[in-house]
């Protein structure tokens, strides 16, 4: 079975980036491409082909939930894995984002020693629904 190695990252916050960046990279050993907003991921999202993509939720512009809306209408796309990274982690708020069609949601502050490992886990969860 083949390992998560390439995740896209939609962050607008450039510190969040920074910290995920060595922590998905430096920690995790993971292939990142990151971009700062929901936009410019559905530009160039496809020359990365990534097996897993992170969402902010609350961004400027167009939102975690319309980026991950816009990414599905790609059908090769239509398949992977999508986790979630907010602050509002209430348990309606997390339902209503896994109705969304997310895998997984993920609470801000994260732990950068663990996120890398938690997307893994998500990743392999997915393999199997």
């Amino acid at each position: 079975m083949t390992m998560l190695e390439r995740v896209y990252y939609v962050e607008d916050e450039a510190d969040i980036r920074l910290i995920a960046e060595l922590a998905l990279t430096q920690v995790g050993g993971l292939q990142l491409k990151m971009s700062d907003s929901g936009t410019t991921a559905i530009e160039d999202i496809d020359t990365f082909q990534p097996q897993l993509i992170l969402l902010d939720v609350m961004m400027p512009g167009m939102d975690g939930p319309a980026t991950l809306k816009h990414i599905r209408k790609q059908a090769r796309f239509d398949k992977i894995p999508v986790v979630f990274l907010t602050a509002k982690v209430q348990a309606n708020e997390v339902e209503e984002l896994k109705s969304l069609g997310a895998h997984g949601v993920i609470s801000k502050p994260f732990d950068p020693m663990k996120i890398a490992d938690e997307l893994k886990i998500l990743w392999e969860k997915s393999k199997s629904d």
